[in-house]
């Protein structure tokens, strides 16, 4: 919802969010340690990240020659929790003007892992909304390849 007066548009905050969820055939510990250790993320989605998993820690993600277009770039910001191995929260999109607010879930079930991954905190603009578009894709792709390295040991 937003509300314009003359010369000036005011935005508020409406409950966009991402959430996608998948079953991955492993122990919550491992799941988490691919989430939370640079190491871990560097094995199906990085290369030379940095992650400090603790609330107060940050990380620092880095992608070189991603994708088709080969993109190079960096993403850092704030850990806001972690407790090992059922939740990991970080904040990043500070392209937005402001963070979102990104949560994995890691639920035991007698098959494995149930990994849910939400994130919140996208302003109702058309950046906002183009950015959220992207990013729920980008979700979506990297709980793909999550899955398949801990399942299968394929890396991008």
């Amino acid at each position: 919802m937003s509300v314009e007066s003359p010369g000036e548009r005011m935005e508020t905050m409406l409950d966009l969010k991402i959430v996608h969820r998948t079953l991955i055939r492993s122990d919550p510990e491992s799941v988490y340690d691919a989430l939370t250790t640079g190491e871990g993320f560097d094995s199906w989605f990085t290369r030379g990240s940095e992650i400090d998993a603790r609330p107060g820690g940050s990380y620092v993600f880095r992608w070189r020659g991603w994708g088709p277009d080969k993109t190079d770039g960096d993403r850092s910001g704030p850990v806001i929790d972690a407790q090992r191995p059922s939740r990991y929260v970080f904040q990043w999109n500070e392209h937005l003007g402001q963070r979102t607010t990104v949560a994995f879930a890691l639920d035991a079930v007698p098959d494995g892992t149930v990994v849910t991954v939400t994130e919140t905190g996208y302003p109702d603009t058309p950046d906002g909304r183009f950015q959220i578009m992207d990013c729920a894709v980008g979700w979506g792709e990297a709980l793909t390849l999550l899955k398949f390295w801990i399942e299968h040991g394929v890396r991008y």
